[in-house]
């Protein structure tokens, strides 16, 4: 399976913000888009997963152009987009951050019980299902917020700035958590 980009251009007002960015991304690849501030990462990505729609260019998965679709419709294909932002529901327990998605993709409750000890297990959650999002520190906010990617096994997962607002410490454990992810992406089958 591949998702790529054909020549995307997005274009704010007069202002050209991506330009004629081509890339294909194979599952089970990391791929990181790098460049300096303004240089349109953030952009490409919100192309990419439906938040945006391009002035030019085609998006591709596999082979089905999915320029013009929605963010929930390439969700539903298993594409993914966690933004820099935190996407965390502050007054919400970390529990019933991860049972809100997970009801809306599992209808057997088991399946739903099974995954939520699996996630706060590999996460490393457990000891904090029980606190509010809003007091979870940056580490622990941004692990909760790829667990909740995970469900229902995404084929490509997007991360913008995954760790940004994270103290040096907590850079490490997300980092590891990225490299095992390719690892065990299929234990959220």
């Amino acid at each position: 399976m591949d998702f790529s980009a054909q020549k995307l251009c997005y274009r704010s007002g007069q202002k050209q913000i991506v330009q004629e960015v081509s890339l294909k991304i194979v599952s089970g690849e990391s791929v990181a888009l790098l460049g300096p501030n303004g240089a349109g990462k953030t952009s490409t990505f919100l192309l990419m997963s439906g938040l945006i729609v391009p002035s030019q260019g085609d998006i591709f998965l596999n082979d089905q152009n999915v320029t013009r679709w929605p963010l929930y419709r390439k969700a539903r294909l298993g594409i993914r987009y966690l933004p820099q932002e935190s996407s965390v529901f502050r007054d919400l327990s970390v529990e019933n951050n991860l049972k809100i998605i997970l009801e809306r993709v599992y209808t057997a409750t088991k399946d739903q019980k099974f995954y939520l000890e699996l996630l706060l297990n590999d996460f490393r959650l457990t000891s904090q299902r029980h606190s509010l999002g809003g007091v979870l520190s940056g580490g622990e906010r941004r692990r909760l917020e790829i667990a909740r990617a995970l469900i229902g096994n995404p084929k490509f997962l997007l991360l913008d700035e995954p760790f940004a607002g994270i103290d040096p410490r907590s850079i490490e454990d997300v980092q590891e958590l990225i490299r095992t992810l390719k690892k065990k992406i299929s234990e959220y089958l």
